[in-house]
Order: C-alpha cells, then structure tokens, then sequence
C-alpha cells in the first residue's frame, strides 16, 4: 500500500500532546511548530483522522521544494503527480500563506499554484479546454516559508474539533480538541479520580473527559473530505471504523461532574451529551461556585473560567477568580486546572499556580493554570 508523508496540524503549545497521541497509535514522528510530521498509508490517514484528539487537520505532502521565483513555482508545482491524487472531475480550490519569502504575494502563489495543477491534469487527461471540477473535493494548501514550499492536500475537511455533538452551543465555547488537550495535559486518572467542571457552559470539556474515559474515538461519528474520494477504499473506512468502536470502553464506571450557575446552559450541556450518547456517564447540576461543596477525594477540577474579553466585565471576572479560590484551594486533595488570559488570575485567585502554560484558544493567548494537590504524607 503506497505511503505518504503526512503532516498533522495543532494548535501552539499542544505539539507534545498530539505526538504523543500519535506516537500511542504507534507511529514515529517529528515535530515541528503547529504540526507534526509522520509517514503512513491510507489506512493511517484514516485511524488518525478518527483518533486524534488534539489535532486540527491531517494533510498530505505531495512535494515539497525551493522557490523564489513564480517560474519555479509553477515548474515545480507542475512536476508533482498530482494525477494520482485528483480525478478528471476533482474539485481542487488552492489555499495560500507566505512567511519570510521572495514570493510574498499570497493570491499570486495561490494562482500560479492552481494554474500548475490544471496544467499538469489538463495534459494528463488530454483535456484542452478547462476541467469540469464537478467531481468530489480535494481541498489544497501551499505554504511558502523562507522560500520553502509546501504543497499539501487536506483530508480532514472542516477542522478535526468537529465532533458532530454540540448542537446546542453557549457564548465563546472552547473547542473540543482544545478541551481534550486540558484533560490530557492534566494527572486526571478515569477509573480512579472524580472529575469536575464547576464552570461547564455547554459541556465540552465533561463530555471530552467521558469520551476519553470509555476510550471513545472522537472522530467516529463525523464525515471527512476523504470519505468522497475515488481512491480511499469504503471498506477500508468501515474496517478502522470497527476496529476503533471494538476498542471503546462500555462497561466500567467513572465519576464526572458538571456544574453551571445558568440552567439553560445546563441544558444546552445535556442535549450535546445525549448527542454522542454519554449523557448518562455525566453529573449535570445546576450550581453557583460558591455554593459547591464535597466530601470526595483525590479529585480533579479542569474549567475554562469566563475571562474579561468573554464577559465584557472585568471585575465580574476578578471575582469569579476569588471565588473559585474560596471554594477550591481548601480541597488540598485535588488538583485544579484553569485556563484563562488574564494574567492576573493568581492574584485574585488567591494562590500562586504550581506551573502555568502558554496555549492558545484560538486566536486569544491564554495562560493554563495548574494546582497540583498536596502530596500525601506517608
């Protein structure tokens, strides 16, 4: 079966993380800012397009090469085989980005990029007029950076953190994989900690936890732009598909709770757990902070806290941080985790973090805050 260099991208700041994901499915990569790069066949793209986590997209490289001028561009791009990716009838838009190059003008790398494939699958398909692009889509990317060119086609179609369960979305949720990198980055044990968001909105980052729990692959129930494709194999689909459900955990029990001062987010939350049918392996309550209260041990609380910028309210916020401080670090037993862009959340939090990390939440710069708990003395 014909291999691929293959690039994976993610968010910065969670390269590890979905190295790491890859590295568990059992291939050997390298990693790079915002992506990380591995070789594997169709059966690959496909177990990782349906595993990932953490990821955004799977792209395959087709070629890549120095360019500084657009006659070597268009050379260069043309060389590629590119006939055995696209049919006749393909549908291939180019999209372009360009760092530090000669060729800096991105919709003429874009233009003269797309103009090199039709030419190439033009001749290939001894086609004289323009082709049809009726057919299934393959969506294009180049990238020039530093006068290095990228060619890439995309297989995931819309980004990777589309699950296909939040139907029922509150005010700037978090994306899923952004959500699962929380927990993953967290000492969050499934089988043996209980689990909390006390600050849940539509739920995502609960019903992240669960899926990670019961092993549930978090692209089993959506559709990529590969599933059209003449040359990916609907048997070979349905075989990963299988074998990914075989390896879902159905049967143990875990302790995962969520909590929202807003009942209609609450609600919201339960629709989209009910939607990838884990609504019964979450606590949902209606709850301030400061009201929440529990005898249990040994836990793990993981929130995406409302941060100036979201609640168009500073001093809301700082407030909110200083009740989460009142309530959470009395519980010496648990570890919490925060992320939000507010640098001076320690301040009103009450404590300084044992460790922060820069992510991104999309394009806002956030700080992930993390109380590990008091070690046990023996």
């Amino acid at each position: 079966m014909k291999k691929f260099k293959l690039m994976v991208t993610c968010a910065a700041g969670i390269e590890s993380l979905t190295a790491k994901e890859l590295r568990d499915l059992g291939y050997e990569v390298e990693v790079q800012n915002g992506m990380v790069l591995f070789d594997g066949t169709i059966e690959d793209i496909i177990k990782a397009n349906i595993w990932l986590r953490t990821a955004d997209r799977v792209k395959i490289i087709v070629g890549s090469f120095e360019a500084k001028t657009f006659d070597q561009l268009f050379e260069k791009t043309k060389a590629l085989s590119w006939e055995s990716l696209i049919p006749m009838d393909g549908k291939f838009p180019v999209e372009g980005r360009s760092q530090k190059s000669d060729l800096h003008s991105v919709p003429d790398v874009q233009a003269i990029t797309k103009k090199a494939i039709a030419t190439k699958l033009g001749d290939f398909y001894h086609r004289r007029t323009r082709l049809p692009e009726t057919g299934g889509l393959y969506p294009l990317e180049v990238r020039v950076n530093k006068n290095m060119v990228y060619e890439l086609l995309d297989t995931t179609g819309p980004s990777l953190f589309k699950r296909g369960y939040r139907v029922a979305k509150g005010d700037a949720p978090l994306k899923e994989n952004m959500a699962a990198a929380l927990i993953l980055l967290s000492n969050w044990h499934p089988k043996t900690m209980p689990f909390l968001d006390p600050m849940c909105g539509s739920g995502t980052i609960a019903i992240e936890a669960a899926m990670i729990a019961r092993n549930i692959a978090p692209g089993i129930q959506r559709e990529f732009v590969f599933d059209n494709w003449d040359w990916v194999s609907k048997e070979t689909i349905r075989k990963v598909k299988e074998e990914a459900d075989a390896q879902a955990d159905y049967d143990s029990e875990f302790d995962i709770s969520a909590s929202d001062v807003n009942g209609e987010m609450i609600n919201y939350a339960k629709v989209n757990a009910q939607e990838i049918g884990l609504l019964h392996d979450i606590s949902f309550k209606q709850l301030a902070v400061q009201d929440f209260k529990t005898d249990k041990q040994d836990g793990v609380v993981i929130t995406n806290p409302p941060y100036g910028q979201r609640l168009g309210d500073l001093e809301e916020a700082e407030r909110l941080y200083h009740d989460l401080g009142e309530v959470f670090i009395p519980m010496t037993t648990w570890s919490k985790y925060y992320l939000t862009s507010d640098l001076n959340f320690e301040k009103f939090y009450g404590k300084k973090a044992t460790k922060r990390r820069k992510l991104y939440n999309g394009r806002i710069r956030t700080d992930y805050f993390q109380y590990w708990a008091e070690k046990k003395r023996s």
